[in-house]
């Protein structure tokens, strides 16, 4: 999926998290990936707001802990255990971006450089949030117009200094920027982080298939605009679910084994997902000499390849991995909710049918201890009454084909 940013009012990192959860991202996945940090003392609550006409979601982060000042590397120490681990990796990038600009301006140690303003723990919730969300979403590439920058003056531990502040304008190094015509710090140094961590291109978003579009809120008002990221989630136009065949747009690597256990198996199976493939699998095979054996099977893109090959030949020990690109037909398809006695349920809906979620509908069935068969009917009832999703739009789901996730 592509996601195209327009930074009009500026960029922060809540108003970012905030346009992602707009974007349909689910809040309490991006909490538990926060979670997964071992981060207690904090909350994070997406409400519905109103700026100027426009409705965003704000994205706002409580701490018990409120002080701001942190060496770096007790923030990088929090994010690096985030699940999964592309998260934790963006999270990470962003962390070390915000650094090394640091270390430079103040010419110390990135690994020990103090972080004043922005090393607080909200910090840590705003940049792994954000991983989670662009994961969740299927984020494969962003691209962004120029940030506009503000002027005045920030308030900072050193004082007063010029707006932009100097840490931000050292993370925009390389970047287009506009002027914002107003008196604000409109981009901040965790925004400009993000914008760095996600490898976002300030080029035209190439042709897509609109999916959404989500707006993040940020927590001051403006006098001549809404304060608020645009942002858009959308489809590469030659895999964006036309019917007929699509390019040969994923791979599939495959490695056979026949002296590995039924729990490794499982442990890189798991693994090959949290990496970013879109589905892997396996499966009983009959080897030379009647020995029976299994294929490993992962689909991901082309160039994910050469890292989840390591994986599956460092996990397996097997000698060698097999590459066949394929093609797909991707029909159009929406998430939606329902309620089974108090109990969320998703649905996925395709043209031809709609089928709830196991995770969700099993989760249900041993919370209130019905058969989950029973669950699975009711939630289907519930879907007859939702309302017409051609009329009133779904939630878009990342393309994928059948057998993936």
């Amino acid at each position: 999926m592509i996601l195209w940013l327009h930074p009009f009012a500026g960029i922060s990192g809540d108003m970012l998290l905030g346009a992602l959860i707009d974007l349909g991202a689910p809040a309490a996945e991006v909490s538990a990936a926060v979670e997964a940090t071992g981060l207690s003392g904090w909350r994070l609550e997406a409400r519905s707001v109103r700026k100027q006409g426009i409705t965003a979601t704000r994205a706002e982060v409580a701490v018990e802990d409120t002080a701001t000042a942190r060496p770096a590397r007790v923030l990088l120490e929090r994010v690096r255990r985030a699940r999964p681990g592309p998260a934790a990796a963006t999270a990470a990038a962003a962390i070390e971006a915000i650094a090394c600009a640091e270390a430079r301006l103040h010419g110390a140690d990135p690994a020990e450089v103090h972080l004043h303003e922005i090393g607080g723990l909200d910090t840590v919730v705003d940049t792994v949030g954000t991983a989670a969300a662009l994961h969740l979403l299927g984020v494969e590439q962003v691209f962004s117009a120029p940030p506009v920058l503000g002027q005045g003056t920030v308030a900072t531990a050193h004082g007063r200094l010029p707006a932009p502040a100097p840490a931000t304008l050292a993370l925009l190094e390389g970047v287009p920027v506009a002027p914002a015509g107003i008196t604000a710090e409109t981009v901040t140094p965790t925004g400009a982080a993000l914008l760095a961590a996600m490898g976002t291109s300030y080029d035209p978003p190439p042709p897509m298939h609109v999916r959404a579009t989500g707006y993040g809120a940020g927590n001051r008002d403006l006098a001549d605009r809404p304060n608020v990221l645009q942002a858009v989630l959308g489809a590469p136009a030659a895999a964006a679910g036309e019917r007929g065949g699509g390019p040969q747009d994923r791979m599939v690597l495959e490695t056979n084994v026949d002296d590995v256990t039924g729990e490794v198996l499982a442990y890189v199976v798991e693994s090959a997902l949290e990496a970013g493939a879109a589905d892997a699998w396996t499966s009983p095979i009959v080897m030379k000499k009647g020995r029976p054996g299994h294929t490993v099977h992962v689909l991901c893109r082309p160039e994910q390849a050469p890292a989840l090959e390591e994986l599956l030949l460092s996990e397996t020990g097997s000698l060698g991995v097999r590459r066949t690109p394929v093609g797909r037909t991707a029909l159009p398809r929406s998430t939606s909710e329902v309620a089974v006695g108090g109990h969320r349920v998703r649905l996925k809906h395709g043209p031809w049918r709609s089928k709830p979620e196991y995770d969700d509908a099993a989760a249900a069935a041993r919370a209130l201890g019905l058969p989950l068969r029973s669950v699975l009917e009711r939630a289907a009832r519930a879907a007859e009454h939702e309302p017409d999703r051609s009329r009133c739009g779904g939630e878009p789901e990342q393309e994928t084909t059948e057998g993936e996730r």
